[in-house]
């Protein structure tokens, strides 16, 4: 068993690491401040190749996997976590419910788009009154001659305000429950089709999110993703996926609260030495160090597994889980050993923290990871 990254990705995490210090670091702050990610980090994101992770090399991509993914998402989110949650909804959940769904006529269409930077990708699932019960969804899709007919809203769309193209997820057999939702791919410009105005958000604020609303919007017949009915399946294999690069975002974050909190531990003297040397900060650090580490090893391990084409259902979930309330958790700690300091924005440690809270909340709640752990366990 070897916990080493084989050279390739251990080339890969520099390039992130050295993309996120020089592209994204000096304008997170700037960037939260205005609740806004300009739109020339999306063609330098696309350049590194990082729009394409999920995508096959044939359509532009890099074709890349979940192990890969995670340590991109790690660096990424070490600096920006609202950059690593754009990146995760184009990649993780549009870009993978297009792996999973489309057809080869539409990867062909869609992909080189998506891998360029030209389009920026969403996935609309959760509505007001479908979030963890992703099944209760209301949006509904009719066929119409040669177009699908869709009515309905949805409710917390990541890129849902700059993105060019989206996978839409909608009830086409009523009576059906999980049984009767399929997916369609939806372009920016289809009329009928409605973009919120951006929500005011806690944390995560340079990534936009949004409403979209459905007044009859007619969708090409063709533009049906995957089989019909068969959304809902492969909507849980989408967040399977999304679960390991929040797991990975996560672990950024915590990591991210570390370092800071151990470079200011260093630097701020109190009673004569740096507090470092209190031996109540130091068993604050260990904490934090011990917990991201075991959160890396936890995603890495689901990575590992999805590549291989294994089942990672419940290591993903449990990789989630851990690695968000460890991510909250080390954020906080890192406030608390700024001290006054860590209350201001003049240091990073107060955005990493509103940032960190949305990942116990995105992609299944932390209680929803606890429910699918625990039914697993009645299964063994």
């Amino acid at each position: 068993m070897d916990f080493e990254l084989p050279d390739d990705l251990v080339a890969l995490q520099d390039v992130a690491r050295r993309f996120a210090a020089d592209n994204i670091a000096p304008h997170a702050r700037q960037w939260d401040r205005e609740a806004d990610i300009p739109r020339d980090l999306i063609k330098k994101l696309a350049e590194v190749g990082f729009l394409g992770i999920f995508i096959p090399t044939e359509f532009g991509g890099s074709g890349l996997g979940d192990l890969a993914a995670a340590v991109i998402m790690e660096e990424i989110a070490r600096q920006c976590g609202a950059t690593a949650l754009m990146l995760d909804a184009h990649g993780a959940l549009c870009c993978a419910a297009l792996l999973i769904g489309a057809n080869e006529e539409q990867r062909a269409k869609y992909f080189p788009p998506l891998a360029s930077g030209e389009y920026l990708g969403a996935w609309a699932l959760s509505e007001s009154g479908c979030g963890s019960d992703a099944a209760a969804l209301q949006c509904k899709a009719e066929l119409d001659g040669d177009s699908w007919v869709l009515n309905g809203e949805k409710m917390w769309i990541t890129n849902g305000h700059y993105a060019g193209v989206y996978v839409v997820m909608a009830k086409t057999t009523p009576e059906g429950g999980p049984k009767g939702i399929s997916a369609f791919i939806v372009e920016r410009d289809t009329p009928g089709f409605e973009i919120g105005p951006k929500e005011d958000k806690m944390g995560m604020r340079g990534s936009d999110t949004v409403g979209l609303t459905f007044d009859n919007a007619r969708i090409p017949k063709e533009n049906l993703c995957g089989e019909l009915n068969h959304g809902f399946i492969d909507s849980m294999k989408v967040l399977e996926r999304g679960r390991i690069t929040i797991s990975a975002m996560s672990v950024g974050l915590a990591r991210g609260a570390l370092e800071e909190a151990l470079a200011y531990s260093k630097e701020r003297v109190a009673f004569r030495k740096p507090i470092f040397e209190q031996q109540s900060v130091q068993f604050k650090l260990a904490d934090m160090a011990m917990e991201v580490d075991a959160a890396r090893l936890l995603t890495h391990r689901a990575g590992i597994l999805s590549d291989a084409g294994k089942p990672c259902n419940i290591p993903a979930s449990m990789a989630k889980l851990y690695s968000s309330e460890i991510a909250t958790r080390a954020c906080m700690e890192a406030i608390q050993i700024h001290g006054a300091m860590g209350y201001t924005k003049e240091v990073p440690v107060e955005r990493l923290m509103r940032d960190a809270k949305l990942c116990e909340i995105g992609e299944g709640s932390s209680e929803i990871q606890r429910m699918v752990i625990a039914r697993h366990l009645l299964e063994l």
